[in-house]
C-alpha cells in the first residue's frame, strides 16, 4: 500500500512543510514518481506509520529529531 502526499496530509493533518522537512532530515523516504515535468510523492504504510508516530511527538512538542529518536525506539519495541 502507498499513499500520496494528500492522503497523508488528509489522515495525519500534518502540515506539508513538517511532512518535507521530515524527508528533507532523511527520516522518511517517499518513491519520487515522474508526472511530467513534475513529480509526486509516493509513502510506504512503514512511512506512513514513522511519520504518524514522529508527529504525534512533534505535537507535544518534541522538537524533530528527539520525536525521531523516540518514534523510531518505539518502532524497535514493536509498540
Amino acid at each position: 500500500m502507498t499513499m500520496k502526499t494528500s492522503e497523508v496530509l488528509g489522515k495525519l493533518d500534518i502540515p506539508r512543510h513538517k511532512l518535507y522537512y521530515l524527508e528533507q532530515k532523511g527520516y522518511v523516504h517517499p518513491r519520487r514518481v515522474p508526472m511530467g515535468d513534475l513529480e509526486t510523492r509516493e509513502y510506504s504504510a512503514q512511512d506512513f506509520l514513522l511519520i504518524q508516530r514522529i508527529w504525534k511527538y512533534l505535537k507535544r512538542g518534541f522538537k524533530h529529531k528527539v520525536a525521531y529518536q523516540m518514534a523510531t525506539r518505539g518502532r524497535r519495541k514493536g509498540i
